[in-house]
């Protein structure tokens, strides 16, 4: 590191440390404490529940209320994470779960669910709402949208770049905050169905077993480990990242110890102050980081070598660990020492205290910061009959401040000579006056004016919480059956395309409406194709949008418009935020659907959506009690689901071809083998960049079609992996199941998915 003069070390301590904050992870309340005295701004920590942590230490009621009191005396802040999704029947948990916060001054919420997200606005007002990295937020398009709705700040994936993220910020005008160390998914946040498929514990509620840390074989290659990221650390980046205008620096890790979040945050406070401060004297360029503070970072807690993320970098085999998921050691004499100077002795607020004793007159104590004032006035001061009080003693008892969250610098005395005063009386002033001073603190005018708005609980979801929703508990029962289920079908090729208006043709299968990926539409016979279905029969025919919209977001609606008002097609099913809202953007006259990845895990997230959209495909992860619920409260005319295809499990900027030899830049599949021999198709989806990693075996609900036993309006066939052949058949058997026909499917292998077991 070169030589920094003896001057700017000074500057570095007088460094203006407000310009962007500094957010610490904290999974208990050590770990609170720690990343404060680290030199954190502020804190997110997750409760008793709906945090993505589910196996975090977590705090109590009373923690999160105190930690409130802690943060806030040091004029630091504190987020919650509520970013889990929230089913129909929790809503009334989730309101008297976050009334307690919010009254102590919770500054706050970091939230994944939409319908959560507008419950906490209209319930909570004046509650911070920050959208969740879970949301996968990608582009100016979907923080607009949020922000409209009532965001505050965004957390985009993670796996944008440094120009993408300043142009969602110029363009969007809110703040923006992103990580920049800890452990990173392989898969963007918050499209992840990997852990809930394979084993029933969900991601999106803070249960994930990390499959992407086994190991699997890529191909016929051998044993690694390519879907393992490496952590993230971007101190050698701190520079770029200040200067694009980033509000909060965010590291990760709500699972790690105590002394992960109070060691990464004193690094990074470090390198943060040197730069305000090299800036202010203009020398950026002498900006530099020592090797021995990249050893620690090394040794606390980081998995293999580093990588910077995808602030400069789309993907690539070095961002992959490979050969070990597994942490480093860490470094215990490291440990020990961020301990004693972090954790063991908590920061506390230095404040100097000034008394008034004068005999026959109130005692007075005031109680600074230097910025901010107050006193406090005791009881009526004695002459002394005995013995005098000495300035001695009153200095010794009020600079005993064990308890609280002060230090007293120093004590100024002014008192009478031979006056008396019970030593209990001068603690009971002591008190009185750094609780006054405490309060400054705690609670402006704002926070004392918080008080819930009343929820009602009326509805059927509700009243099913209040009774413990015991429909849910029970057995699998019985639903009422709908008649006249249309069948609508998703291409992913143009084989299945031909097999479909084969099938058609020869009225062996029926398809009321076809879906067709975006990408197809760069073969001009593929929209031949379109008429030709239209004429065996078929119905609408709809664009499917590509999973993940970035920087040709605008370019791809461009596209869609055109093919829409050329005739070519009716509408579109959309599967991302950005998307969604770059339509609305560009006034799309077509027909919106919006896929299940756009989760609508309960009324209100469907009643969102259904102000941008006509329909929407009912969620994977929900079991068949709760998708019936689901339809009932949120009055769904027209219930919409997938019944046969492969589950997207994962979605990754990765690229598998790359991490295993070289791209092709080819479209198309490579396998994915488990140590169970379980193969898993990976498309490589070349035109926007991502992977998509699918389910072994193909979901199949064909028992509902059978027996009658749940309201499917529309059932959708998801087409990915099969030949044109087994297109045709598929297609005519659901549509004999449509038509009365009780037959058993020609296939062997398949899942019900979560129909039956559902997820906690």
């Amino acid at each position: 590191m070169k030589e920094v003069p003896q001057a700017l070390q000074i500057r570095i301590i007088e460094a203006a440390m407000n310009q962007t904050e500094l957010l610490a992870p904290a999974g208990n309340y050590e770990a609170l404490t720690g990343a404060l005295s680290a030199g954190a701004d502020a804190i997110y920590l997750g409760g008793s529940a709906f945090g993505a942590r589910a196996y975090a230490d977590n705090f109590s009621q009373e923690e999160i209320c105190e930690g409130i009191r802690y943060a806030h005396t040091l004029q630091k802040k504190i987020y919650l994470t509520v970013n889990t999704l929230v089913k129909e029947w929790e809503f009334p948990a989730l309101y008297q779960f976050l009334i307690p916060f919010y009254e102590a001054g919770l500054d706050a919420v970091i939230v994944q669910d939409l319908g959560a997200f507008l419950f906490i606005r209209d319930h909570f007002p004046g509650l911070s709402l920050h959208v969740s990295t879970q949301m996968t937020i990608t582009g100016p398009f979907g923080a607009k949208l949020l922000k409209s709705l009532g965001a505050s700040r965004i957390v985009p994936a993670r796996e944008l770049s440094l120009r993408e993220i300043i142009t969602m910020k110029r363009t969007a005008d809110i703040e923006v905050e992103t990580f920049i160390h800890g452990a990173m998914c392989y898969c963007y946040s918050g499209q992840c169905l990997f852990s809930s498929i394979l084993g029933g514990r969900s991601g999106n509620r803070g249960r994930c077993a990390q499959p992407c840390r086994l190991p699997y074989h890529v191909e016929d290659g051998r044993e690694e480990y390519p879907l393992s990221m490496k952590d993230m650390c971007t101190i050698h980046l701190i520079p770029k990242l200040m200067d694009a205008g980033i509000d909060s620096f965010k590291i990760e890790g709500r699972m790690k110890k105590p002394e992960y979040a109070a060691g990464v945050t004193a690094i990074y406070r470090k390198y943060m102050n040197l730069y305000t401060a090299l800036k202010q004297e203009g020398k950026e360029a002498l900006y530099a980081v020592s090797a021995e503070d990249i050893q620690k970072l090394k040794s606390l807690y980081l998995r293999s070598n580093l990588s910077e993320g995808y602030y400069e970098k789309h993907n690539g085999r070095d961002m992959i660990t490979i050969s070990s998921p597994s942490y480093n050691g860490a470094d215990e004499s490291l440990l020990q020492a961020v301990r004693k100077q972090y954790i063991e002795k908590p920061v506390r607020k230095e404040v100097s205290l000034s008394a008034v004793f004068h005999a026959g007159e109130q005692a007075v104590l005031t109680v600074t910061d230097g910025i901010t004032t107050t006193a406090a006035k005791g009881d009526i001061v004695d002459k002394a009959k005995n013995r005098p009080l000495s300035e001695e003693q009153v200095v010794e008892q009020l600079r005993k401040c064990g308890g609280t969250f002060f230090t007293v610098a120093d004590v100024q005395i002014t008192m009478d000579p031979d006056i008396f005063m019970p030593v209990s009386r001068l603690n009971q002033l002591r008190r009185d006056a750094l609780k006054a001073f405490e309060s400054l603190f705690l609670w402006d005018d704002a926070v004392k004016e918080r008080h819930p708005l009343p929820f009602e609980v009326d509805s059927l979801s509700d009243r099913a919480a209040v009774q413990k929703v015991q429909s849910v508990r029970k057995e699998q029962e019985a639903l009422p059956s709908l008649k006249g289920t249309q069948l609508h079908v998703l291409v992913t090729q143009k084989e299945q395309l031909q097999a479909v208006c084969h099938t058609c043709l020869e009225k062996r299968g029926e398809a009321a409406r076809l879906y067709v990926e975006l990408a197809l539409t760069k073969d001009p016979s593929v929209t031949e194709l379109f008429s030709l279905y239209r004429q065996a029969g078929g119905g609408e025919v709809y664009l499917a949008l590509p999973y993940v919209s970035r920087q040709t977001c605008d370019s791809e609606c461009r596209q869609l418009i055109e093919l829409t008002t050329q005739g070519f097609i009716d509408g579109c099913l959309v599967r991302n935020m950005e998307m969604l809202s770059c339509l609305l953007e560009m006034n799309y006259t077509g027909h919106i659907v919006t896929d299940s990845g756009l989760y609508v895990w309960n009324s209100r997230s469907f009643a969102v959506l259904q102000k941008y959209a006509e329909e929407s495909y009912l969620p994977i992860e929900l079991n068949g009690k709760e998708l019936y619920t689901l339809i009932q409260n949120a009055d769904i005319r027209r219930p919409s689901l997938q019944i046969y295809g492969r589950f997207p499990m994962m979605v990754s900027a990765g690229c598998l071809q790359k991490t295993s030899g070289k791209c092709t830049h080819v479209p198309g599949y490579l396998t994915l083998t488990d140590r169970y021999r379980k193969t898993f198709p990976v498309y490589h989806e070349c035109s926007s960049c991502y992977n998509i990693l699918y389910n072994s075996v193909p979901l199949s609900l064909h028992t509902l079609l059978m027996n009658r036993t749940f309201p499917v309006s529309v059932g959708r066939l998801d087409f990915t992996t099969e030949t044109a052949g087994e297109t045709e058949k598929v297609l005519s058997y659901f549509t004999a199941l449509v038509r009365g026909e009780k037959r058993q499917p020609f296939y062997q292998d398949f899942t019900t998915g979560h129909y039956k077991r559902g997820v906690e």
